[in-house]
């Protein structure tokens, strides 16, 4: 157990360190926005680009392992959009937003630094594997609900075409693009451009968490905790329960892959779920649940993480 938190102590340190930061007036919160699209729209996609241009095409496209995460995460989000439309009696847009809370993690903030602590250089593969079943899956999905209502088909259709124009726009799209070409024929960027996509990618890491650790100051959960509860269980235990279900279902692929799906499936929702909530006048209750989740994200990873070791099922 020690060794498991001697992986996940610095990740949580970091965001520690951005916490106190922007607590003590060393930083403003609005400061990190600048931060954060930094590494949303440099720093990640040179990661994701690095990943893909540096393997062959056969190992990068991995249809189990796509599969599974993909099955995973679409039946908690759409079991916890049921839940909360159902039984909490929410309306569709919100209980979009519960769904999108429970099964869309923060991979490339949170996910990735513990993934490649502990599995190396596949973390990369299996980082941008989990960002296509992110952008091209669940972010359509989720704003298909958000945006939907019912008896509208015809908006319903038009705002899946405008999501994934939106999609198809940004720098991480482009960088998996860019990267599966580069791959398919066996092209290498200049050596000037790979050390420019190195020193980018090596920089999205530490500043995520630290934009992570900062965004958390003054946000509070008085007066929801019942339903942030329930985010909480699906994200952080349901999540990874259920991908991990779904690899019993495909054939047996690469076991550090496998690792690497329900790892990622332990992160907390993504830092801009708030912003998802801003536009249902939900982000108080979304900023509570991200505090909340990314705060017991550190006792419910640490666990995950031992007992994958503990078990050595993924050494089978």
């Amino acid at each position: 157990m020690l060794d498991v938190i001697a992986v996940t102590a610095p990740i949580f340190i970091i965001m520690a360190i951005g916490y106190a930061a922007v607590r003590a007036d060393l930083l403003a919160k609005a400061e990190l926005r600048a931060l954060g699209k930094f590494v949303i729209n440099f720093a990640l996609p040179a990661l994701i680009l690095k990943a893909l241009s540096q393997r062959p095409i056969a190992e990068i496209l991995n249809v189990p392992y796509l599969a599974v995460y993909a099955l995973g995460s679409v039946t908690v989000m759409l079991g916890g959009v049921a839940v909360a439309y159902f039984i909490r009696r929410r309306s569709l847009p919100v209980s979009a937003l519960y769904g999108t809370g429970m099964a869309f993690p923060n991979s490339g903030f949170i996910g990735y630094p513990i993934v490649l602590q502990v599995l190396g250089a596949p973390g990369l593969v299996a980082l941008t594997l989990t960002m296509i079943v992110e952008n091209m899956v669940l972010m359509p999905l989720a704003i298909l609900l958000m945006e939907s209502r019912a008896g509208s088909g015809d908006k319903a259709y038009r705002v899946a075409l405008a999501a994934f124009a939106r999609l198809f726009r940004s720098p991480i799209i482009l960088a998996i693009v860019a990267g599966f070409l580069l791959a398919s024929f066996d092209l290498h960027p200049p050596a000037p451009v790979a050390r420019v996509i190195d020193m980018l990618a090596a920089a999205s890491g530490a500043v995520a968490l630290f934009v992570i650790g900062g965004n958390l100051v003054g946000l509070e959960v008085k007066g929801m905790f019942g339903d942030v509860a329930l985010i909480m269980v699906g994200k952080l235990l349901l999540h990874p329960l259920a991908v991990f279900a779904a690899l019993q279902l495909v054939p047996a692929f690469d076991p550090t892959l496998q690792r690497a799906a329900v790892m990622f499936a332990c992160s907390p929702m993504m830092s801009i779920y708030p912003i998802l909530g801003q536009k249902y006048g939900q982000e108080g209750f979304c900023s509570a649940a991200l505090m909340a989740t990314t705060t017991a994200s550190f006792v419910t990873i640490s666990s995950f993480l031992w007992l994958i070791e503990a078990s050595g099922y993924f050494a089978r």
